[in-house]
């Protein structure tokens, strides 16, 4: 903890707090103080653990030792040395009071080293959740760091100007194609409007041409010359001229 207020000081003095507050670098941050705790926790379970150890060799030496001191009592009384065996057995019961005190001791230890165990069980497990939701979260921070930069680009984007310029774009298309297909309408009507007045000329000369038939059949119009009376030359030149311009007045209508 003093470490890191530390580390806050120094980032703030040298102006680089932006850095410090980086969510990957308090990710990081964290999971190094959580490696950390960890050694120092494993050492302390170690250092239990050895003290434990210590007490049990105590205690098998005490037990050792009573159980010597016992044997050594029960063969000076077969060597008929009460005084002796008397004062083994003082020594005994010194070693057996002491030795109570250590199976306590010896217990406590043993409760306690179970619990350290169980304890670094339960740190190893917290400390591979918490690296595995570090990169969970460090996924997310990238994905959004990304997304992020999507919008930004898309953001500095002119959707609104190039939109514009492509209705326009469409609107002169179109507006070129119904200026086309309206010129085309005009030149066929056209087209078919003079087909259509030659039609009705060739009608109307070939329907004078008939008249002309049926009027000299029934005698309503001036008899042709006859075969013997010849035509004079004037006439037939005055006839063809006549001719000529009601053909022009048809033409020019």
């Amino acid at each position: 903890m003093l470490r890191r207020i530390f580390r806050y000081l120094r980032a703030l003095i040298m102006g680089k707090l932006d850095q410090l507050e980086d969510p990957q670098v308090i990710i990081d941050e964290s999971l190094r103080e959580m490696r950390e705790t960890q050694i120092k926790n494993r050492e302390r379970a170690v250092q239990a653990i050895t003290q434990k150890n210590n007490l049990q060799k105590l205690v098998d030496d005490e037990e050792r030792a009573a159980r010597n001191l016992e044997a050594k009592a029960a063969l000076a009384l077969q060597q008929g040395n009460r005084e002796l065996a008397k004062s083994l057995l003082r020594q005994q019961a010194q070693h057996l009071k002491a030795l109570e005190q250590m199976r306590v001791s010896l217990k406590q230890a043993e409760e306690t080293s179970q619990a350290v165990k169980l304890a670094i069980q339960r740190d190893e497990e917290r400390v591979r959740q918490k690296m595995a939701e570090a990169l969970a979260l460090k996924a997310h921070m990238k994905q959004a760091e990304i997304q992020i930069a999507i919008n930004k680009a898309l953001d500095g984007m002119q959707m609104d100007d190039a939109t514009q310029s492509w209705d326009r774009a469409e609107e002169r298309i179109r507006n070129m194609q119904s200026e086309a297909a309206a010129r085309a309408e005009i030149a066929s009507t056209s087209m078919a409007n003079k087909l259509a007045t030659l039609e009705d000329q060739q009608v109307d000369a070939e329907s004078d041409r008939m008249l002309a038939e049926l009027e000299a059949k029934l005698g309503l119009a001036g008899a042709p010359a006859s075969p013997s009376q010849p035509v004079s030359v004037d006439a037939t030149e005055d006839d063809v001229d006549r001719q000529l311009r009601e053909l022009e007045q048809k033409l020019a209508r």
